[in-house]
């Protein structure tokens, strides 16, 4: 059964892993060079070249889609084409148990999946290591791996990914017998769970650490009115830059969540005054009155800004966490597969 199986996946088996070999060739050529890169002043980031910047985010993209096509392209035909042209009939008829069957399949699959996206987030993670989250002097930078957008790409959580796309892609082809409908609802349902879970899940797999910081222009990461209107909204930065904010609130002196009093849009610096087009006149000057002294004023009045933070230093155990639900879906997934082979295909 199990040799059956084989010739029936060996093309894209030997496909899929000549492409992540090729790629972790690549990678393993040009990572030397970034772990050696001499930091000036305290950053590499000035060091970096286009191809280098081209490579990192190639990685991310990479590892984003992976998964995806793997549940499309691997998980939903699988099983939706045999039970298509019915050549699942002639298996069972075999002596082999329609679990047995089911089996040999998918652990086949997932075997494959997992070595294939293992080995490569394994290069890339490897590979983005030295670059991850590093800054320019102008505050430039990568972004850190507690990112979102590097998280997801990093580490061992994109073998769950893969894994859990697989398992629902198989899943929706029995239930849908039909190859097409089940690759598009696959790619559907992926896409959401992906754009989910980091807005709605992620945050809350482990406890948050909140974060006091006081309102200056060294903690600012941003300052901006709020819908056009005169209220001003302050963003702090997290006390370590590879921190994950996932709420930056103003508080009084009571500690109550609020927004900065009125009269700091008054206090801050306003913006040249720019003549009329043609005048020939000069733009006028700002005022030389500094944020810094809106901010003592702030400070004095007991205003400071409350960070919420997954700390840098809860990468890994997001990443069991989340490796953690992810494996949970995809056997609750798959115990769906196997009972709906057993009691319901014919």
């Amino acid at each position: 059964m199990t040799w059956l199986i084989w010739r029936q996946i060996r093309t894209q088996f030997l496909a899929v892993h000549a492409l992540v070999a090729a790629g972790a060739v690549v990678l393993a050529v040009s990572g030397p060079r970034l772990a050696d890169l001499t930091p000036v002043d305290g950053s590499i980031f000035s060091q970096l070249t286009q191809l280098d910047r081209f490579t990192y985010y190639s990685g991310i993209v990479v590892l984003a889609v992976v998964p995806a096509l793997i549940g499309i392209f691997w998980g939903a035909p699988l099983v939706a084409r045999e039970l298509e042209n019915g050549t699942h009939r002639l298996a069972w008829n075999q002596s082999v148990t329609r679990t047995r069957w089911l089996a040999a399949k998918l652990g086949v699959a997932t075997l494959a999946t997992a070595l294939a996206v293992g080995t490569l987030t394994l290069a890339v993670t490897w590979w983005t290591n030295p670059l991850d989250g590093i800054q320019s002097e102008t505050r430039g930078s990568l972004p850190s791996r507690l990112a979102p957008v590097a998280f997801a790409m990093r580490g061992i959580v994109p073998i769950s990914y893969a894994v859990f796309a697989l398992v629902l892609g198989v899943t929706l082809g029995i239930l849908l017998r039909r190859s097409l409908p089940a690759m598009a609802l696959t790619l559907a349902i992926y896409v959401v769970v992906q754009i989910a879970v980091p807005f709605v899940v992620r945050a809350n797999l482990i406890p948050t650490q909140t974060q006091t910081v006081a309102i200056s222009m060294d903690t600012m990461a941003g300052l901006g009115s709020q819908g056009g209107s005169d209220v001003v909204e302050f963003q702090a930065q997290a006390k370590d830059p590879g921190d994950w904010v996932i709420a930056n609130d103003t508080v009084d002196s009571t500690g109550k969540v609020t927004g900065l009093p009125a009269w700091f849009a008054k206090c801050m610096p306003q913006p040249p005054r720019q003549p009329p087009s043609g005048s020939g006149d000069v733009p006028s000057q700002a005022p030389a009155a500094s944020l810094d002294a809106c901010f003592d004023r702030l400070a004095t009045e007991g205003y400071q800004q409350r960070v919420v933070v997954q700390p840098v230093s809860h990468f890994w155990p997001l990443q069991w966490a989340e490796t953690g639900l992810y494996a949970a879906v995809s056997a609750l997934l798959a115990g769906l597969a196997f009972w709906w082979t057993k009691r319901k295909l014919s």
